[in-house]
């Protein structure tokens, strides 16, 4: 299929980032075809936030594929493991935390691509974060780099020479930063969720390291 620059495929979690991610491209003219999730997660919530998000940001389409990467476990979102709750942000450590699910972004961009590269896009957006995050490998500049040079090399469209792009606007952005700019497009976050371990009806648990960033993000939105 012949490529248009006017299409871009977003990832889609229905969390604060990617929603504005979404706004973002958007905003740059795409016609955008959202893509979401379900890998088992016990924040299964999100879904029903990132439907809401596409419909009301104006995504040309919006799939939700199931992947079963709570086959593998190793991690608190996919399996019986227990979802860390800290009192405050300055409690978030350095270290890889176990809600990292093992290679979700590899996973996620890979099929990204595969729909990309099957409906005629050449552009990915994806609203991974190197500063307000809770330490997974799979956010950084560098994987982001790599993921691209594979994608170009494993793909027909990238050896015919119709390179791939993958769009990371949030990168270099603190929470705050991304909240200010989502506001700036018109996303409304009520519709978004973050929480990793919410309670049956969605309402959030107020202290998994998500939740934390998010409340800090909100607070040094409002105080700048």
């Amino acid at each position: 299929m012949k490529p248009s620059t006017k299409k871009a495929v977003v990832l889609l979690s229905g969390g604060l980032d990617s929603a504005t991610v979404l706004a973002h491209a958007v905003s740059k003219g795409y016609d955008c075809y959202a893509l979401s999730f379900d890998y088992g997660q016990r924040h299964r919530f999100e879904l029903k936030a990132a439907k809401k998000v596409a419909k009301a940001l104006g995504a040309k389409e919006h799939k939700v594929v199931k992947v079963g990467l709570s086959s593998f476990g190793g991690s608190a979102l996919t399996a019986d493991i227990p979802v860390p709750k800290k009192k405050s942000h300055k409690d978030i450590g350095p270290e890889i935390p176990v809600t990292y699910v093992p290679a979700r972004n590899t996973v996620f961009l890979s099929l990204a691509l595969a729909w990309a590269e099957a409906i005629g896009a050449r552009d990915i957006f994806i609203g991974v974060n190197a500063l307000d995050y809770s330490g997974y490998p799979d956010c950084r500049p560098e994987f982001i780099r790599a993921f691209t040079r594979t994608a170009n090399l494993a793909t027909k469209a990238g050896v015919l020479g119709e390179k791939f792009r993958i769009h990371t606007p949030l990168i270099k952005l603190t929470k705050a930063e991304i909240i200010r700019m989502g506001r700036g497009l018109g996303v409304d976050y009520d519709m978004t969720h973050s929480c990793y371990d919410p309670a049956a009806d969605g309402t959030p648990c107020g202290r998994c390291d998500s939740c934390l960033l998010r409340a800090k993000g909100f607070t040094e939105a409002v105080g700048t």
